[in-house]
């Protein structure tokens, strides 16, 4: 091919690819304010975020009964998925153990974890009141709460976790 061919086949697709490239697919639409609200469902640990709702220790027993425990056993102490609870004062040992109990700094996040994602075939099919009962019945096993709280937005919030000092905040 001469070399005014090659050029000329050249111009030829560079002038088809720009062509093809100014047409969009036009799929979908923007996502509305509400649709976005829907899904921005994070919960900081300062727990500003929480959602309207509460629950009990004995609600959360009843819904972990039902939802939780075929996956991480009786009071969380572990099934065929993670353990929940116990653990407390083992992060220094030869052999830590990491639970919501021993690892987690904030109470919220628990919150907001159990939200998200569980149950694992279902994530966020809990109701905000079965979610709030859950983490209550959770932070009761290891004696953080007493097993007659009830956790709302605000008392949510108070809980202090016995990892709390345990993590260093990034430095900028």
């Amino acid at each position: 091919m001469s070399e005014r061919a090659c050029a000329s086949t050249l111009a030829a697709l560079l002038l088809a690819g720009s062509a093809f490239a100014a047409e969009t697919p036009n799929l979908g639409r923007p996502a509305t304010p509400a649709e976005l609200g829907r899904a921005d469902i994070s919960i900081a640990p300062d727990g500003g975020t929480l959602p309207p709702g509460s629950g009990s220790v004995a609600q959360g027993a009843e819904v972990y009964a039902q939802k939780c425990l075929a996956c991480h056993g009786e009071a969380g102490a572990g099934g065929p998925m993670d353990r929940l609870t116990g653990g407390i004062g083992t992060l220094t040992t030869a052999r830590p153990v990491k639970t919501v109990a021993s690892y987690w700094p904030y109470a919220t996040t628990v919150f907001d974890f159990i939200r998200r994602a569980m149950p694992p075939t279902a994530p966020q099919s809990l109701s905000d009141d079965e979610v709030y009962a859950v983490t209550a019945y959770l932070l009761s096993v290891d004696g953080i709460v007493p097993k007659t709280t009830v956790l709302d937005a605000r008392t949510l919030r108070e809980v202090r976790m016995p990892n709390r000092d345990g993590f260093v905040a990034a430095q900028p």
